[in-house]
């Protein structure tokens, strides 16, 4: 199944989705920059992983594996190639970023600058997310929850499963001693406004009918 459904894929759609994922985990490395908090999900992770002693990558991996057999339980039609490139890669991605901010420019001090990098943060992840999602070549096994959800509940609409799933990973976060600050609460209220434009702006205008099969 999973063979046959990369020679479906379009080579533009893919590599979309990849540079897609680099650019939304070059995001998530900003916000934990910034020290001023991360979205819901990515925070619960570092907070968890922070408590079990493991790399974050690592302990990624681990969470999106469980959370992956999930999917393909309740959600089969939601994996794809993205699915496995965010599982799998997504955690270095981020790591990789991180190190190099801290290395150029050490931790932050002003609040100010602090604020400022979460903006330059919400920009780069929602960029990455408007590649990512738009080629819909697979979702990520936490985006995957509140679709499966929104799919067995039809009288639930998507908005609000998508508020569960954020809520509940922010309340994990935060009751594992993670940070729950300003970057939180931009990533929950601003994420919307810029990925829709860069959607309607730059990601939907790449392709057109007739894309090159992989």
């Amino acid at each position: 199944m999973v063979v046959g459904y990369f020679r479906k894929i379009s080579a533009r759609r893919f590599w979309v989705m990849v540079i897609g994922n680099i650019f939304l985990g070059m995001g998530v490395s900003i916000f934990k920059f910034s020290c001023l908090g991360n979205d819901p999900f990515s925070g619960m992770v570092m907070a968890l992983a922070e408590l079990a002693k493991m790399e974050y990558a690592v302990f990624l991996i681990l969470l999106n594996a469980f959370i992956f057999l999930v999917e393909l339980l309740f959600g089969r039609e939601f994996i794809g190639a993205g699915t496995l490139v965010n599982a799998f890669l997504q955690g270095y991605i981020v790591t990789f970023f991180y190190e190099i901010w801290m290395g150029l420019f050490g931790k932050p001090q002003q609040l100010a600058v602090k604020i400022v990098i979460v903006l330059i943060g919400m920009v780069v992840a929602g960029f990455g997310i408007s590649l990512y999602q738009t080629p819909n070549v697979g979702a990520a096994p936490y985006d995957s929850l509140s679709l499966i959800m929104a799919k067995r509940m039809p009288k639930i609409s998507y908005f609000w499963c998508r508020i569960f799933t954020d809520a509940f990973s922010a309340l994990v976060c935060f009751l594992s001693g993670g940070l729950i600050g300003i970057g939180t609460l931009v990533t929950a209220f601003g994420f919307g406004p810029v990925v829709e434009f860069f959607n309607v702006r730059f990601t939907r205008k790449l392709f057109k009918p007739g894309d090159d099969i992989l």
